[in-house]
């Protein structure tokens, strides 16, 4: 490091040792380069080698980089003041982006023209390889309005009256432009062999600055493949749960910024937080939405914690906003490909279900047909044995149980019938409303009895459906005596009616022992029950099931244990009118 002695000993030196020093200097620059420190950094450490090695009172350093320019100053004093700041650049005439200012300072006008090279190298001030440097202010600014042309608007008093200037272009190519100020309050501060060797130093410090780029550059692309590569073998791993996944996602964004010690990170899918490790709320932040079929279902966060140096999207590089844009994507398509799995698993269960319908109704149409035949002959001599008038009390009540279990027995033949849909639909319009009232008489008193409320709530105006009344009749029946039978201790039984633009709903909603989730999967397959052996066939929700199926219905079911269960049956509403006792078969 040099003190003002050390610098008027360095001008005493030889060339041979002025050169060896530059040389020096020069490699220090590069080696700092290869460190690939953050640009803040690496410009303040340039700044203070430069200071100290030069002797001077101020060392600018301006860069551009893509449509913005930074301007880093480091002034002589006990701490080495370091003042940073990050502008648009300023587009010239011929179109191209310098890194200077709309100000009209004559400092700043020429530094455009060194940059834009509007001067003639023979000029005064000016050197072949377009810098600028004067040993005293005060006697350039009295040359500059001696001599006409392009020294004539350079006013530099805005910097003092006395000391030396030098500006020297940093220009490595096109997109990599700058300049270096060296700045002295002494007069007589540079020596034409320092100007030259700190043209070859700026040309250096041009390199070095490109080659930073391209190091830091390399660095945070390899962060961001590793950060990219994790990503892709968690979200290829399908038998991981999608919580997990994104738990683990979220704790390999931090490492991928620039900053990854004052970085944080957190995901929210759904309203549900995932958070990196000692997550906080920061000062900064960048957002992806999470996007899936149209929908925002949540976002992608990455926060600083600390302030940084304004880059290109506050803090945030151009090249981390492309990453975390492509995070936000593959969660999207995670999601998107797990949901499309679940459907075809749905579907798959679907198809097996109405399969396995189909063979049972088969089935059970063929065992109806010739169980019909025995039950009727059953059932027609015991009525007439039942009308013998010799028949002694106890063989009359013996045929009445007969009687009563054939016609049970039919009863079950039906709804085998129904089920399989050997039975033919007698559709007609139909207001659901008046199917409820009608149904309801039958079970007020039985409600009563058992200690159950019962509550209608019909929605007035309801449209009419094409439909079966009495397979209507039937649906509800067997979800009201469900119902029923699900609140032994009593409970509460609401009926509703609802209508939309498509559909007329009916709903069975009871308060009793309701279903576990393994239960409600099996509750529409035939002779499934969960009554004792006796007490039911485990045909009442088939048989609801292939009505509403008839109907183009649909049914849903929704149920907790401990707190009931509520069906819900949606009709569609037909726009033509059929004619009254058209069969559809």
């Amino acid at each position: 490091m040099k003190n003002d002695k050390a610098k008027n000993n360095l001008r005493r030196k030889s060339g041979h040792n002025l050169a060896e020093d530059f040389y020096l200097l020069s490699n220090s620059i590069l080696r700092y380069a290869s460190r690939a420190l953050p640009r803040l950094d690496f410009v303040r450490e340039i700044s203070k080698t430069l200071i100290d090695f030069s002797g001077c009172d101020l060392v600018e350093i301006r860069v551009k980089r893509r449509e913005k320019f930074y301007r880093c100053k480091m002034t002589r004093n006990n701490k080495h003041l370091f003042r940073w700041e990050y502008t648009p650049c300023l587009r010239a005439e011929d179109k191209r982006l310098i890194p200077c200012s709309k100000d009209d300072s004559g400092v700043e006008t020429l530094c455009r023209d060194i940059l834009l090279e509007k001067f003639s190298p023979a000029l005064p001030f000016f050197t072949k390889s377009g810098s600028f440097w004067t040993n005293d202010l005060g006697n350039s600014q009295a040359l500059s309005k001696q001599v006409k042309k392009r020294l004539t608007g350079y006013d530099l008093s805005s910097i003092g009256t006395r000391g030396s200037l030098a500006i020297f272009p940093l220009v490595a190519d096109e997109d990599n432009s700058g300049l270096l100020q060296l700045r002295s309050s002494q007069p007589n501060f540079f020596t034409p062999d320092e100007i030259r060797f700190y043209e070859g130093l700026a040309q250096t410090l041009g390199v070095a600055l490109m080659h930073r780029h391209a190091q830091v550059a390399l660095r945070e692309r390899v962060k961001e493949l590793t950060c990219l590569y994790g990503i892709a073998r968690l979200v290829a791993r399908s038998d991981v749960p999608l919580e997990n996944i994104l738990q683990s996602i979220v704790e390999l964004l931090p490492p991928a910024w620039l900053y990854p010690e004052i970085a944080t990170a957190r995901i929210i899918f759904d309203g549900v937080p995932y958070t990196a490790p000692n997550f906080q709320e920061g000062l900064y932040k960048q957002t992806a939405d999470i996007i899936t079929s149209g929908k925002k279902r949540g976002r992608v966060e990455v926060i600083y914690v600390e302030e940084k140096p304004e880059l290109d999207e506050g803090p945030f590089m151009k090249e981390e906003r492309s990453l975390i844009d492509a995070v936000s994507r593959e969660i999207s398509l995670l999601v998107e490909r797990r949901q499309a799995e679940e459907e075809k698993t749905i579907l798959q269960n679907q198809l097996m279900h109405a399969d396995r319908l189909a063979t049972i109704g088969q089935l059970a149409a063929g065992v109806a047909h010739e169980l019909n035949e025995p039950l009727g002959s059953i059932l027609g001599f015991a009525q007439l044995t039942a009308k013998d008038p010799g028949l002694t009390p106890q063989a009359a009540q013996d045929i009445e149980k007969i009687i009563n279990a054939s016609l049970h027995a039919r009863e079950i033949v039906k709804k085998l019938l129904i089920f399989a849909r050997q039975m033919p639909a007698t559709k007609t319009r139909v207001n659901l409303n008046q199917i409820v009232e009608e149904g309801l008489y039958f079970f007020e008193s039985r409600c009563a009895k058992e200690g159950i409320e019962l509550v209608r709530s019909l929605s007035p105006d309801l449209p009419e459906i094409t439909a079966d009344p009495a397979q209507l009749h039937q649906v509800l029946v067997n979800l009201v005596v469900n119902a029923i039978q699900a609140m032994p201790n009593g409970g509460k039984l609401t009926i509703k009616t609802l209508s939309d633009q498509a559909y007329v709903s009916l709903i069975v909603e009871d308060t009793g022992i309701g279903m576990s989730e393994e239960i409600m999967k099996q509750i529409f397959i035939p002779f499934f029950t969960t009554k004792e052996v006796g007490e039911g066939t485990g045909l009442g929700l088939s048989v609801v099931h292939g009505i509403v199926s008839s109907h183009k219905g649909v049914i849903k079911v929704e149920s907790k244990i401990g707190a009931g269960s509520r069906f819900e049956i949606r009709f569609p509403i037909t726009i033509r009118p059929e004619k009254k006792g058209e069969q559809i078969i």
